[in-house]
């Protein structure tokens, strides 16, 4: 327990613990001498949790109940970066205890990483964040640390798209009818892999020509909710030559399945995609999420509103949408004429 001033408030300020999470109260003075005062009376009337009370806990053994606690909420992929983020961690300061993780270990770990790989840097600082926030709340660390060390600045690059012609390019390039239907559902909806794997007949409904991406037991998307996208008449003829095959027998079947009805995972279209557009000879960059970037890219380059864009993406914050914002070449084009 102790004072503190902050650019928050004029006055200062009490730091201390309830159960293991930080919590402040204002003495209401500038005045030092009456702030400790204050702080006697306060000591005299709340209970504080003793340091000894934060359970010891090693870095490998709070990875793996934390990862057993995101299994059952968060995706695959991003189990698997938490695992890594926490690989790298225990590679750089070895596996001690939790508690002995102090910020000068931790700066220099992001540091020395951000030197290697920028992007690394980032999603190890946001995913052990996370997990950190989590260790005060289970009683592990009396504050998260991370939260004093500023997150690495990453440059920002624009997205990666192809056009239309590329896309053929690359369905030319797929012998295999149900992949060449994937990529072109994937281009013409913006839907994120996971969401395309985990599709069923009762998603789709050929007479409003809509999808309703759906929520459900076995999967749920990023944003926890559920949203519609339109069917253009080019998927519609897509939709409608796979139709005859599945929906007799359940619609509740997967829209794209091994013959065995058994889903496909998201690493075998991923791989699967990446060994074609290397065989069309087009740019390395290209990965399967460049389909999600191009479905954006070409609505605001054809004048949708990136706030409709958002809601066809399903992206929680617009900011995430904006990365599509140099596109519009034609107000950035009336602006400089304006000179």
């Amino acid at each position: 327990m102790r004072l503190v001033l902050n650019n928050k408030s004029p006055f200062y300020q009490v730091v201390y613990f309830v159960n293991g999470k930080k919590t402040t109260i204002s003495t209401k003075t500038t005045d030092l001498e009456k702030a400790n005062n204050f702080l006697n009376e306060f000591q005299k009337q709340t209970y504080q949790v003793p340091v000894q009370q934060i359970q010891c806990i090693s870095l490998s053994k709070f990875r793996n109940e934390y990862l057993e606690y995101l299994q059952a909420s968060k995706s695959r992929h991003y189990v698997l970066s938490v695992k890594t983020s926490f690989k790298m961690l225990i590679n750089f300061a070895g596996d001690i205890p939790l508690t002995r993780l102090d910020l000068r270990t931790l700066d220099k770990f992001v540091t020395n990483t951000f030197s290697r790989t920028q992007r690394g840097a980032g999603l190890y600082y946001r995913t052990l964040k996370a997990a950190f926030s989590k260790a005060v709340i289970w009683n592990y660390l009396p504050d998260n640390p991370l939260k004093k060390i500023k997150a690495p600045k990453i440059s920002k690059t624009f997205p990666v798209f192809i056009s239309e012609v590329e896309l053929h390019t690359i369905l030319n390039n797929t012998k295999e009818q149900i992949f060449k239907d994937i990529f072109f559902t994937a281009f013409y909806t913006g839907m994120r892999l996971g969401e395309l794997v985990n599709m069923k007949w009762n998603w789709i409904d050929l007479n409003q020509n809509i999808i309703t991406v759906k929520c459900s037991d076995t999967f749920t998307t990023k944003s926890k909710k559920e949203r519609i996208i339109p069917i253009c008449p080019a998927l519609r003829n897509v939709l409608l030559n796979r139709l005859p095959k599945v929906l007799k027998i359940n619609t509740d079947y997967f829209l794209f399945s091994r013959l065995s009805g058994i889903k496909f995972t998201e690493e075998y279209i991923s791989k699967k995609f990446k060994k074609i557009v290397r065989a069309a000879g087009l740019d390395e960059k290209v990965h399967f999420h460049t389909l999600r970037h191009s479905f954006a890219s070409i609505l605001v380059q054809r004048g949708v509103s990136l706030f409709v864009v958002k809601e066809l993406l399903g992206h929680e914050d617009l900011t995430t949408t904006q990365i599509y914002s140099h596109l519009t070449t034609e107000n950035l084009l009336s602006a400089v004429n304006l000179l």
